[in-house]
């Protein structure tokens, strides 16, 4: 059986909290052929992996019959969101058919739109099931209410009817997932309770109760929907049409249809449709929706653009060097899609307690109810009123979801600002980073040398980068490339050179206006001509600060001096000052020689090790860990893979290597320095924001455990203080989407 046979992925409606997410992954697992089953809250969906042939239909049925919908995933990135799922069937019940004409045993739904299979909406939240049966539910309650006033003979007749209106369906709900294998549910405690109130005459509050519960679970709904936009939003920045070059115009095409090397036309205004280089124009390119860079870069021929991006000044023509399904958008959402899939070792923890809470709440309720009748002859009514307010008090709900959703949002918040986590293990882990050990090519450094220094001797500066650049035209040597680069940002003239050629280990020959042109490294060129002490000094000078010197003679005199260093980023300097200022200990690690690399310490701060093969950056982190230190390593490269797996956390910089991508645990989109403090920022506002979020659940039911024992509080209050609860951590989770980095 094939690998993609053997999953099946599901996209859910209904999920608010991660009791949802509970009771779906008891109930599928204990069908006969399925082996894994993870359901994710913030995506809204389902994986199952079968261990065997599924009975068809089986899975869609045990998930409806929990109240929640279901329908085949659409293709994991199309160039536009997946739509939620919504399903107004009664539980239980296909729209006519329960897909028997459909094996699902024998192929992946990921290949297959059955979207007919439920009804796929992106309508308001007061068209959802849950918003109908909250509506419902009020207006039974209300009619209650005026009944009992006109006919008080009937109140409780009434309110009986009101309640049950909003209990059966939660009662359902109950009895399925205690057969599926979650008998301790929410909904379990939500009907013990309002059925007990029924019996001691509460009948009037029963029916409140079931109302606030109902309107907690719409609330929690739509708080988790919220999360659920915020990455549909990030699909959603690539547009769904691009302009593609064909004869000699232009064609409107489906953006997803893309492939790699069509050429694109990009006006000013629109947004790029996929990743690509430019190969006509130049223009200011706005990068914040995918990096969060507020200041647009001007970028021109031979420059990458990213998916998503908006042009702004003038017609672009670009290459796409990416399939709608590998572009920055659908590899940002991939990501972290997986990442909230993953679980946070508190949030494990959070799991695995609540498994023993919400038992020993029932025990605590009954003993509440039972022992003062029995043991001190207070009033039966009482206190069993006061044992049932407890179980409402009890329920999990809000404790359940305050990591969950936190961690959800700050991957979200840290991927609309190019900041990739993989997973939440990864965002809790990194606030306790104490040292910070990085690359310098392409992490510390641009990666690209530049001419930083044109010394004229006898000529003028413009005239030794004229001469230079004539003998590199052509060359993709990244010296001359850097060469190249500084002409055409001076915009020197570049004569034509005849006869050039490059001398090995040398530098290159050639001729320009009747002149012989050599462009050589100092040895080479003193073996032709003799230097002076001065010029000796000179190139000594640039060499102690870590300069690449190429030295220009024409005929037998020497006329100028280049110098190329790959320099360090605009913010380097600065983002290792931020990591400094929290306590964190930078340590550049680098495979460059001795020279160069303290060179570029010394001007950044930073204390260097260098002349390091890969396995000796591993063995270094290795070092600092048995110190420990907890070290994050960050890199670009193939060469950094052994240390970014070797480091507690690894964070591949840039657009970096593929291999650098999948070995880290965390990537910074745009290559900024400073990132890595904001990264380790995120991880200590999330896991505040758990902190308070923990101690709002229970700080909130040990409240209104003590004033329902003493009698202050009921019933409804009790309610209150569990759904009220489980919407602030919910909305104080939420304020992480609007996390800004420093």
């Amino acid at each position: 059986m094939s690998e993609a046979a053997e999953k099946l992925k599901f996209r859910i409606g209904g999920m608010d909290c991660a009791a949802c997410v509970t009771k779906i992954e008891n109930a599928v697992s204990r069908l006969p052929g399925v082996g894994e089953v993870g359901v994710s809250l913030p995506n809204g969906t389902m994986t199952v992996t079968r261990s065997g042939e599924v009975a068809r239909g089986a899975i869609e049925r045990q998930v409806k019959a929990l109240g929640y919908q279901i329908a085949p995933a659409k293709p994991a990135f199309t160039g536009s969101a997946a739509p939620m799922v919504e399903d107004h069937s009664h539980p239980g019940h296909g729209h006519g058919h329960d897909h028997a004409g459909h094996d699902h045993a024998g192929h992946d739904h990921a290949d297959n739109d059955h979207s007919g299979h439920g009804e796929i909406i992106d309508g308001p939240w007061w068209t959802t099931r849950k918003a109908l049966l909250t509506f419902i539910s009020a207006g039974a309650l209300l009619a209650a209410y005026i009944a009992g006033q006109l006919f008080p003979q009937i109140g409780h007749w009434a309110f009986f009817v009101a309640m049950a209106v909003g209990l059966i369906p939660v009662a359902r709900r109950a009895v399925v997932a205690g057969m599926t294998g979650t008998p301790f549910s929410i909904e379990t405690l939500m009907t013990i309770a309002a059925v007990g109130a029924v019996f001691i005459g509460a009948t009037e509050e029963a029916a409140t109760v079931v109302l606030l519960f109902l309107v907690g679970e719409l609330l929690e709904g739509v708080a988790a929907g919220r999360a659920r936009a915020s990455i549909r939003g990030l699909a959603d920045l690539v547009p769904k049409l691009a302009l593609v070059e064909r004869d000699g115009g232009t064609t409107e095409v489906p953006a997803a249809q893309l492939a790699v090397g069509t050429i694109i036309l990009v006006r000013p205004g629109d947004r790029i449709a996929a990743d690509g280089v430019i190969i006509d124009g130049s223009s200011a390119i706005n990068e914040a929706p995918v990096t969060g860079e507020s200041v647009p870069r001007t970028k021109g021929t031979g420059d990458e653009v990213f998916a998503g991006t908006i042009n702004t000044d003038a017609v672009l023509r670009v290459r796409v060097t990416a399939a709608a399904a590998d572009n920055t958008i659908a590899r940002v959402v991939r990501l972290v899609e997986e990442a909230q899939e993953s679980k946070a070792p508190t949030e494990r923890f959070i799991d695995k307690f609540s498994k023993y809470y919400t038992p020993a709440v029932l025990v605590v309720g009954a003993l509440v109810a039972i022992l003062p009748p029995l043991l001190a002859g207070q009033p039966w009514d009482e206190w069993i009123y006061k044992g049932l307010a407890i179980l409402l008090i009890g329920c999990p709900c809000a404790l359940v979801i305050s990591t969950p959703a936190a961690i959800a949002a700050g991957i979200s918040a840290g991927a609309r600002r190019g900041l990739l986590l993989k997973g939440g293990a990864v965002l809790e882990q990194l606030r306790k980073i104490d040292t910070v050990a990085l690359d310098k090519t392409g992490t510390l450094t641009e990666g690209k040398p530049q001419v930083t220094d044109i010394v004229g001797i006898g000529r003028l500066e413009a005239q030794v980068l004229s001469l230079a650049a004539a003998l590199e035209s052509g060359s993709s040597h990244p010296l001359a490339v850097a060469v190249l680069a500084r002409a055409q940002s001076d915009k020197a003239f570049v004569p034509p050179a005849a006869d050039a050629k490059a001398v090995p280990g040398k530098g290159v020959t050639g001729k320009v206006g009747g002149e012989a042109l050599f462009l050589a490294s100092p040895r080479a060129a003193e073996e032709q001509v003799p230097f002076d002490a001065a010029l000796r000094e000179r190139i000594g000078a640039l060499n102690d600060a870590g300069k690449t010197v190429s030295v220009l003679l024409v005929g037998t005199e020497v006329a100028g001096l280049l110098a190329i260093r790959d320099e360090p980023r605009a913010d380097a300097a600065d983002g290792l000052r931020r990591l400094q200022s929290e306590g964190v200990t930078t340590v550049m690690l680098t495979g460059d020689n001795e020279r160069t690399a303290k060179a570029i310490g010394a001007a950044l701060g930073i204390e260097v090790r260098a002349g390091l093969l890969p396995e000796d950056k591993q063995r270094l982190v290795r070092e600092l860990q048995q110190q420990g230190r907890v070290v994050a390593k960050v890199g670009d490269g193939i060469n950094d893979a052994p240390a970014l797996a070797a480091a507690d956390i690894g964070i591949a910089m840039g657009g970096g290597t593929d291999v650098a991508l999948e070995t880290a645990d965390a990537a910074i989109l745009h290559g900024r320095v400073a990132d890595i403090a904001n990264m380790i920022g995120l991880s200590k506002a999330t896991m505040g924001n758990i902190a308070q979020n923990i101690t709002v659940a229970l700080g909130l039911k040990a409240v209104f455990l003590v004033t329902t024992i003493i009698g202050v509080t009921g019933l409804w209050p009790a309610i209150l203080a569990d759904t009220g609860a489980t919407v602030l951590v919910t909305l104080n989770a939420m304020r992480l989407l609007g996390w800004r980095a420093k």
